[in-house]
């Protein structure tokens, strides 16, 4: 998720990966946007997604079984990553969760990754949002002694935001 304010009625899809919090919870709390407002360690899947008054039950059947047909996978964070101003955890494999962007984005094309700002779909999870690199340096050296981290991705996420947190609205197995 960037760094920018949120706006009141905002979705996103993601996988959380709650075993990563004790190594990077911290360092979220204090350098990631989407943390302090209540969004735990996840993988995007897809930010924003579609406006909150358009999720209705029919949409919700309709993301239920497209989750459906992707099947859950185990995940490896070992390495940090850099955008310019972000520094993450890089997933492997990352196709898994590049898959379910596309698909989600072939169903609903009107919702591209991050609003369009980006060419290409970076599986991702945020640690720090921070244009020092000094800071990142920090960061960077506090984590990779304590990768990897191991996890097994089976839901994805719906989160809506009432302008100053977010929330679990839904969440979706996946391969059922």
């Amino acid at each position: 998720m960037a760094d920018t304010l949120f706006v009141a009625g905002e979705t996103a899809l993601v996988v959380a990966v709650p075993e990563s919090e004790p190594v990077v919870g911290r360092w979220r709390e204090r350098f990631d946007s989407s943390a302090a407002c209540g969004v735990s360690a996840h993988v995007t899947v897809l930010y924003p997604f579609l406006p909150a008054d358009r999720i209705d039950d029919r949409l919700l059947a309709e993301l239920r079984e497209l989750f459906a047909a992707h099947a859950p996978f185990e995940v490896r964070f070992d390495r940090c990553g850099r955008f310019p101003a972000v520094l993450y955890l890089a997933p492997e494999p990352a196709m898994p969760f590049t898959k379910l962007t596309e698909a989600v984005v072939a169903r609903w094309p009107e919702a591209p990754p991050y609003g369009g700002q980006f060419d290409q779909i970076i599986p991702h999870l945020t640690v720090a949002e921070t244009a020092d690199p000094r800071i990142g340096d920090e960061i960077e050296a506090d984590l990779l002694p304590r990768l990897p981290i191991n996890t097994h991705a089976d839901a994805v996420t719906l989160l809506v935001c009432d302008g100053l947190r977010w929330r679990a609205a839904t969440t979706f197995p996946l391969g059922r």
